[in-house]
């Protein structure tokens, strides 16, 4: 076992071409790798799951920068024999801990070989003083022109020069457990403290409105410093799926009002399916080693390119009186016209109420928005009990149970039948002006309009199809900017599970640029209904129809690429 094992030695490089060991022979209990870290040499046991992690990791071991890493971290091993008696050299299983954890280690150094000096990091990021002043007092007075004073008293001596890549961070206190203060903390050591947020105190329409706003009135008024930070400034948001898609539609205004450039979006992904982060390659999770990783996520986004992100309106219609309790995310309008090209399968009420919200992920009707309901209400109830993302998900496996998802008969309940008996679909393909209407499959109970490739915490349902069957279906490779949409439907839980596991595709309905529902009631005295993990019990009307709309907004959101 000597021979077998894996260096990683603190120089940038990874250890070099090593025999892969046998399952066998790597499971007697414990296995061996060696660390090196400040001239220390000490084996840290792992567990059995570390052969996946040593073969994934094979070819890159077997590059020639990797063997070069492994034969200087070998000659250091040579030359220690004598200076220290080691665990690892003389068989002894006695163990000497130098870090918490392997994974500290490794992000701290990055996979990579990248240090990131964390003074560098800082002037890279911090604006000059009494811009950030300006700022703070802009958000506070709510009043842009409130940050004059501090531009006018700055002292001479003081440094003017935009930093390379000014950065604001908004954190949300409610999202990822309790590492919110300690997050906050970190960050202002990292940058400063008027550059952080939190969203319980500054809202991210106040920054646009007033701290941008400042920065644009100094411009105006010759200040150099503020218009060169206001072209640069990049925004970080430490939360989940919702937040950052708070911060993305607070931003898009920017483009509504001609006040341009908008600043790109980095994620650190603080929520439970974090499927906006995965899809921009930020991670799934808050990291274990969060105080390195950190560091390291700054940097990306000071540094990483920019990609665009479609966004997609709803406009949802209901006859007027209808009591409902709609999500934060939809809002009263009195703007909403009916496409009237289309028939009409009810009737159309009088008066009606109309509600309109951007989503970013996905739009879904039936019974995932059903159990997804359940779940929201019990963590606002009970909060105590949803404490973590592992206990999230499996108390929502729980609810997928208990909802009829897998075990209630169809037939018990009109209200777990397919979606098929309650709405009617039509839909505007790429580049087509027409309305198409599209039949849904019996077996359906759940539609899904999906904007990201990452769905229910980084799955996808789409699949990958091959090129000649999306040219037989008339589809296109999906993608987070095409002004698509990629609508399947989930059968029933077991058919979901396997999707979910990615053994078998969802039912693909349609690609789409538009997307509308009408839906009656009957037997069904509600439908769910879900934008972005924000779901709602819509109740349904016996005579007269409720319309759901789904278009392409004009302006797209900016995101920074993780990777």
């Amino acid at each position: 076992m000597e021979n077998e094992h894996l260096f990683f030695v603190n120089n940038g490089h990874m250890g070099g071409h090593f025999p892969l060991p046998t399952r066998k022979s790597v499971f007697p209990r414990r296995h061996y790798k060696t660390l090196f870290e400040s001239e220390i040499i000490a084996p840290i046991p792992f567990p059995r799951w570390t052969f996946v992690f040593a073969c994934a990791l094979r070819k890159t071991l077997q590059s020639d920068e990797a063997r070069v890493g492994f034969a200087s971290g070998k000659k250091r091993i040579e030359s220690q024999r004598g200076k220290m008696d080691s665990p690892s050299m003389t068989g002894d299983t006695n163990k000497i801990a130098v870090r918490s954890s392997f994974v500290d280690s490794l992000r701290a150094c990055g996979i990579s070989g990248i240090r990131i000096d964390k003074e560098e990091l800082k002037k890279q990021l911090t604006m000059p003083q009494y811009l950030r002043y300006a700022m703070r007092d802009s958000i506070r007075l709510q009043d842009s022109a409130a940050g004059e004073s501090r531009y006018l008293r700055r002292s001479e001596g003081e440094d003017a020069a935009a930093p390379f890549s000014p950065m604001v961070v908004f954190i949300n206190p409610r999202s990822g457990g309790r590492h919110g203060p300690v997050l906050k903390e970190r960050l202002q050591q990292l940058m400063s403290e008027e550059q952080v947020f939190d969203l319980s105190d500054v809202k991210p329409h106040e920054f646009v409105r007033y701290g941008l706003g400042c920065l644009e009135m100094l411009a105006g008024i010759g200040d150099s410093c503020a218009k060169e930070t206001r072209e640069r400034i990049r925004v970080m948001v430490a939360g989940g799926d919702g937040t950052v898609g708070w911060v993305l539609g607070c931003l898009t205004e920017l483009r509504v009002q001609g006040r341009e450039p908008v600043p790109p979006v980095g994620i650190i992904p603080l929520g439970t399916g974090n499927d906006l982060s995965r899809s921009f390659r930020w991670g799934g999770s808050f990291p274990y080693a969060w105080r390195a990783a950190i560091k390291k996520s700054l940097y990306r986004a000071s540094t990483g390119p920019v990609r665009s992100l479609d966004s997609w309106r709803v406009s949802l219609s209901m006859p007027e009186g209808t009591h409902v309790k709609l999500p934060h995310c939809l809002k009263h309008t009195e703007e909403f016209t009916l496409d009237q090209d289309l028939d009409i399968e009810g009737e159309l009420s009088e008066k009606v109420a109309s509600y309109q919200g951007v989503f970013y992920n996905y739009f879904s009707i039936g019974m995932d928005a059903q159990v997804a309901y359940g779940f929201h209400h019990l963590r606002n109830e009970k909060p105590y009990v949803a404490s973590g993302p592992i206990a999230n998900k499996i108390i929502y496996s729980g609810y997928s149970c208990t909802q009829g998802w897998f075990f209630t008969p169809c037939t018990s309940d009109p209200g777990l039948r397919g979606l098929k008996n309650i709405l009617r679909m039509h839909i505007k393909k790429v580049n087509s002006t027409e309305w198409e209407q599209v039949s849904i499959p019996s077996s359906v109970r759940a539609i899904v309009a999906l904007n990201l490739r990452s769905y229910g915490s980084g799955r996808n349902p789409w699949g990958k199809p091959k090129p000649e069957y999306l040219e037989k279906r008339g589809f296109v490779e999906a993608d987070v900017a095409d002004g698509l949409m990629e609508i399947f439907g989930l059968k029933q839980g077991w058919h979901a599970s396997f999707v979910m596991v990615e053994l078998i595709s969802a039912k693909h309905i349609a690609q789409a640029s538009a997307i509308r529902l009408e839906i009656w009631g009957g037997e069904w005295r509600n439908a769910y209904m879900q934008m972005d993990g924000e779901p709602w019990k819509q109740p349904l009307s016996k005579d007269f129809s409720t319309f759901v709309e789904i278009k392409r907004e004009p302006f797209q959101s900016f995101v920074i690429s993780g990777k």
